[in-house]
């Protein structure tokens, strides 16, 4: 926990070179989470110096694309608290994102004479992400039946970053090219396997833990992975009734409706079965390479309950 530590005031201390009082004001309001990318970096090369910014940078970037996220969303919470557009607008909040990438980007070049391949690395896993993000968006216009058009956009959206964290800390770790791919396996095998599991939570969590509704995604208008494997298995009758739903605010009775035929119908166990196999694809890539913490943090992802 203390190199964690260390990365928030790392960031802290970039914040405050912006000499903005309103930028730190609204920061802290920001609501961290489970720091996974930086965790990832830390595991594959260690606590210095350089590690430790690359993991704040790292943490800037999600930051951004998540005050992003909120106002695309309308959300008003994040992680059961006001969300910064909800405190402070959506203009206050897309300009903050606009902050936190620009300055995670000007630090990001720190990295360009002696690992040039980083600076790269995560500024195509930021234009990824933004492209994902589109795509969620194009996606949320109606009801979503094709797994591989959703596979795709989590993958950019929530899987790059991850991927590219473990990518660019092989190679501050010295890894071979070689060596640094089983690492970039691993991580967007994570992201993916990672995202999957949200997706479920968001659906059999309850919630006081999960921070949100039960349901969330499905009234804000996202098939998620469960939805369109439960869509592939009702007849016609039931397929209509599903897409009618869709974006929708649920009455008591057809919420009951869609959990109990999610559950009844596999969806639940097909998506978290398609989780576990995308980890063990991920652990099986860094297999040779002595990570047991790496294959601990894959099963703890996908195992835990919020």
């Amino acid at each position: 926990m203390e190199a964690l530590a260390h990365i928030e005031a790392k960031i802290n201390e970039f914040l405050k070179e912006l000499e903005s009082p309103l930028v730190l004001a609204l920061s802290a309001n920001l609501q961290r989470g489970k720091m996974l990318r930086s965790k990832l970096a830390l595991q594959i090369a260690g606590e210095s110096e350089e590690c430790l910014l690359l993991c704040a940078i790292l943490e800037m970037i999600q930051s951004a694309s998540l005050l992003h996220d909120d106002v695309i969303d309308d959300a008003l919470t994040r992680r059961s608290k006001p969300s910064i557009n909800a405190l402070f607008g959506n203009k206050n909040a897309i300009m903050l994102g606009d902050v936190f990438y620009s300055k995670a980007f000007c630090e990001l070049t720190r990295f360009a004479s002696k690992y040039p391949e980083i600076p790269r690395i995560i500024a195509n896993a930021v234009s990824t992400l933004a492209v994902g993000e589109m795509e969620d968006v194009e996606l949320a216009k109606s009801f979503n039946d094709e797994e591989a058009k959703y596979l795709t956009m989590i993958e950019h959206k929530t899987a790059a970053l991850i991927e590219a964290a473990a990518y660019a800390a092989a190679f501050l770790a010295h890894k071979s090219r070689e060596v640094a791919e089983d690492f970039r396996i691993y991580g967007r095998n994570l992201g993916i396997a990672f995202q999957i599991i949200d997706d479920v939570l968001d659906i059999i969590s309850d919630s006081k833990t999960l921070g949100k509704p039960a349901l969330s995604d499905f009234k804000e208008g996202k098939t998620t992975l469960p939805y369109i494997y439960l869509y592939a298995k009702l007849n016609d009758s039931d397929k209509m009734r599903l897409k009618n739903a869709f974006g929708c605010d649920l009455s008591p009775m057809e919420q009951d409706w869609i959990l109990e035929n999610l559950q009844t119908q596999g969806a639940i166990a097909q998506s978290i079965a398609l989780a576990k196999s995308l980890g063990n694809c991920g652990i099986e890539a860094i297999a040779n390479h002595s990570c047991d913490k790496l294959i601990q943090i894959m099963r703890e992802m996908i195992e835990r309950d919020f």
